[in-house]
């Protein structure tokens, strides 16, 4: 069914998100998802997502496969508005997938950190793409 209570801020590319967008469906759910290196969240979306995720905005930041070091974001003279400013201005430093169900919000890394904010339960066996089991018969956590 489609619950459009359930979104996931998705990058195809991702392995990880890739894996977290299964384990939704595989509650019987289809999110919405957003696509967010195609349409990106903007400033106050953003902002509203990182207060949700109750994590500093470094947190949020993804290093890997971005332009973090060109732009030394680990340096401490920047402050959050400033790195909320360059995750606008370059989405790809956006750590995904980030999924928002009536239960939460939460940066899914690893994936099964979805499973804590599902609010439909688990209607198969799953494994992820690299055939870790995360799912049992039962439909419970491995």
């Amino acid at each position: 069914m489609n619950n459009p209570a359930i979104t996931i801020y998705h990058n195809p590319a991702c392995g990880t998100s890739r894996n977290v967008l299964a384990l939704i469906r595989n509650g019987g759910v289809e999110p919405a998802i957003v696509e967010y290196l195609k349409t990106p969240p903007g400033r106050g979306q953003l902002v509203g997502l990182i207060a949700a995720l109750g994590m500093p905005v470094r947190s949020v930041l993804r290093r890997k496969g971005t332009p973090y070091d060109d732009l030394q974001l680990d340096d401490p003279k920047w402050t959050d508005d400033q790195l909320i400013d360059f995750m606008v201005a370059h989405p790809i430093l956006m750590n995904r997938p980030i999924v928002v169900t009536p239960l939460g919000t939460r940066l899914c890394r690893p994936s099964e950190l979805v499973l804590d904010i599902l609010p439909s339960p688990q209607l198969a066996p799953f494994a992820k793409e690299d055939g870790e089991p995360v799912i049992d018969a039962q439909g419970r956590r491995v």
